[in-house]
């Protein structure tokens, strides 16, 4: 750094990418980053979503970061809350899928029910319900 406005650039980009992480929003999005949604992947998870919302520039949408959701068989969790909705709760995420979530529920309000906690009981018959817990 030679400047100070160089520091002024640097400074406004680490605020707009913290953007997305502030405020109270009409959208929030909410990772379970303890440490078994950690080594499950979360991180890579909580990027994927905040670089799609920044690439389609979506507006009052906040992605923020919690401790044990509780559920954590199925980390990474991701749990998105709408004003006048009922939470959903997406389970096992990967990048590849937090990018869907963004496109088909965050933009086109179409919830992905194959990643939904709701999916369990008939996707791991075999290892028990939601009921079981």
């Amino acid at each position: 750094m030679k400047s100070l406005d160089e520091l002024a650039k640097i400074r406004d980009e680490a605020k707009s990418k913290m953007g997305v992480r502030e405020g109270s929003k009409d959208i929030r999005i909410v990772v379970g980053m303890a440490t078994c949604g950690i080594s499950a992947g979360a991180r890579p998870v909580l990027k994927a979503l905040v670089e799609e919302i920044k690439i389609r520039s979506l507006q009052d949408i906040s992605v923020s970061q919690t401790g044990c959701i509780g559920i954590c068989r199925y980390e990474p969790i991701i749990e998105v809350f709408e004003s006048g909705k009922e939470k959903v709760t997406y389970i096992e995420m990967t990048p590849e899928k937090a990018k869907k979530i963004v496109s088909e529920h965050i933009v086109n309000g179409n919830v992905i029910d194959d990643y939904t906690i709701g999916s369990v009981s008939g996707k791991y018959s075999s290892h028990g319900t939601v009921e079981d817990f």
